[in-house]
């Protein structure tokens, strides 16, 4: 079914051509006519200190940028994405203070984070309509800082499909069929977001 494949393809989380930089997602979706893999593009700004002292207290800030998601592909009508999830690691070297979130739009649910273990999760329930513009909001983490002489990265969460970074539902519907699948993604590459130097 290779224009249900090329309808996910369309959901790639949209943002400008511009923004940089863009996170790349390996992604899988699950549905009753099997999987389908495909590649998300994700804008992203993320910012922080570029040293700091060890055991200071410092923020690092990842903020996706805006897009809009398509209402129709190739004759599948996109009726919403909900239950998304993304993954952001507390990075190696520090400890975690505290998460909150700011900004969003578009998303008709108040987004939240929680810390998963080592991870802090953002939650959006949506739904996010097809054809919606919409931003996640901007996750700011509170950190402290380990030893001198190393290096805090931030990055994005997942190896695999089994170990994702990035989780969404997607609800369409083709003829009169409405189909919902799951979707699991990675980032491929996964290249540090920030860097920073404890001195």
């Amino acid at each position: 079914m290779t224009t249900f494949c090329s309808l996910l393809v369309a959901l790639a989380l949209l943002t400008p051509a511009n923004a940089q930089p863009v996170a790349s997602y390996a992604c899988r979706a699950n549905t009753k006519f099997g999987q389908h893999t495909l590649s998300l593009r994700q804008g992203v700004d993320a910012t922080a200190p570029a040293t700091v002292r060890p055991n200071t207290r410092f923020t690092i800030a990842v903020d996706p940028q805006p897009g809009t998601l398509p209402s129709e592909v190739k004759g599948f009508k996109l009726q919403e994405v909900r239950d998304l999830a993304l993954r952001i690691p507390v990075p190696a070297n520090t400890s975690y203070v505290s998460a909150q979130l700011t900004g969003g739009s578009g998303l008709n649910s108040s987004p939240s984070v929680q810390l998963d273990g080592n991870v802090a999760v953002v939650k959006v329930a949506g739904p996010i309509p097809g054809g919606a513009g919409y931003q996640l909001p901007t996750l700011s983490v509170r950190l402290k800082s380990g030893r001198r002489g190393t290096t805090v990265e931030t990055k994005l969460k997942g190896t695999s499909y089994d170990d994702p970074g990035l989780t969404f539902q997607a609800k369409i519907k083709w003829k009169f069929i409405t189909i919902t699948a799951p979707v699991a993604c990675y980032p491929d590459p996964n290249p540090a977001l920030t860097r920073t130097s404890v001195q």
